[in-house]
């Protein structure tokens, strides 16, 4: 019987050493001190959208001393509501977007680092040159609609390579729409539900892998279509939380923004999975001095960092591995 509770003691002993050396291998995201060096002249509003460039320029969209109220105002913000940091010592290069967006919402940045934006005050989407001027618009100022030229408060957007874009429209279409590089429709897909390519406020959007990604944030769960609209599958509340934004790193990792639940139960947590759902990794975003957070997108460079913007914190965190 000795013989026997000994053997028992090695196996869970080897057992804990084991789930201790498993534990220890596995990486561990932590926050770049002091990142970015934020002017004292420039106060960071509510941050909804990043994006990293070819130059490891990192875009921060921001609604400046303006809150999400409803109705919109009228009147545009007057300050800058983008900012340019140097992604590797967090200095600010450049700022604008003064005058120009009304609720700013989602960013995305394309191959030839144009910038592209979502303003869901204007229901426009909009694409800038990376110094900020503007080349076009789509959608009607001040116009919703459901039909191939309007939006009802369109969430996000991703790029493909050859310059069409990938439209989350959004809080009140619930559905994914397509337009070539000149702002052309080219197609549309979803409707309001809770099955198989419809969506429930479908907020963050992104390309890879012949994918897209769409944060179905309102049914809680991640839904994978081709490039055609055609579906593929989900990942559910289990696995994503409440999904806000995703990013698709270059080997193939997808990086997803749980934002919780509005109004009280909310919170940002980073969520790394492979392309089958299998949880690579995750980690919190949250620092303890947050009164309150809102993990509302999420960001790559090409170095690994991890770009986070926390709207209700009012930041945006870098992140590296370790």
């Amino acid at each position: 019987m000795f013989s026997k509770i000994y053997i028992c003691l090695i196996v869970i002993l080897f057992s804990l050493h084991s789930n201790s050396s498993m534990a220890e291998s596995k990486s561990t995201y932590s926050i770049v001190a002091n990142w970015p060096d934020m002017p004292a002249q420039i106060s960071m509003g509510q941050a909804t959208g990043v994006a990293v460039d070819s130059h490891n320029h990192v875009f921060i969209f921001h609604r400046a001393n303006r809150k999400w109220i409803e109705p919109f105002p009228a009147d545009k913000i007057s300050e800058d509501t983008v900012l340019m940091f140097d992604g590797s010592t967090g200095k600010l290069i450049n700022s604008w977007g003064g005058n120009l967006f009304i609720m700013p919402h989602g960013l995305s940045v394309d191959k030839n680092n144009n910038v592209w934006v979502t303003d869901v005050g204007s229901q426009q989407i909009h694409k800038l040159s990376h110094d900020g001027e503007l080349i076009f618009s789509i959608g009607e100022a001040g116009v919703t609609g459901k039909d191939q030229s309007h939006f009802a408060l369109p969430s996000d957007l991703s790029v493909l390579e050859d310059g069409s874009v990938y439209v989350s429209d959004g809080y009140d279409n619930t559905r994914i729409i397509k337009f070539d590089s000149s702002g052309a429709f080219q197609m549309q897909w979803g409707s309001p539900g809770n099955k198989a390519g419809e969506f429930n406020r479908p907020h963050g959007i992104s390309i890879g892998n012949d994918r897209v990604y769409v944060a179905d944030r309102g049914n809680s769960r991640v839904q994978i279509f081709d490039l055609t609209g055609k579906y593929i599958t989900e990942w559910n509340t289990e696995l994503v939380g409440r999904p806000y934004g995703i990013a698709i790193s270059r080997d193939e990792q997808i990086f997803i923004i749980d934002g919780g639940d509005q109004p009280n139960n909310t919170r940002s947590r980073v969520l790394i999975l492979d392309t089958d759902g299998n949880m690579i990794n995750s980690f919190n975003s949250e620092e303890d001095a947050d009164l309150k957070n809102l993990g509302h997108d999420i960001a790559l460079g090409a170095d690994g960092a991890v770009y986070v913007v926390d709207a209700w914190a009012r930041s945006v965190r870098k992140y590296k591995i370790n």
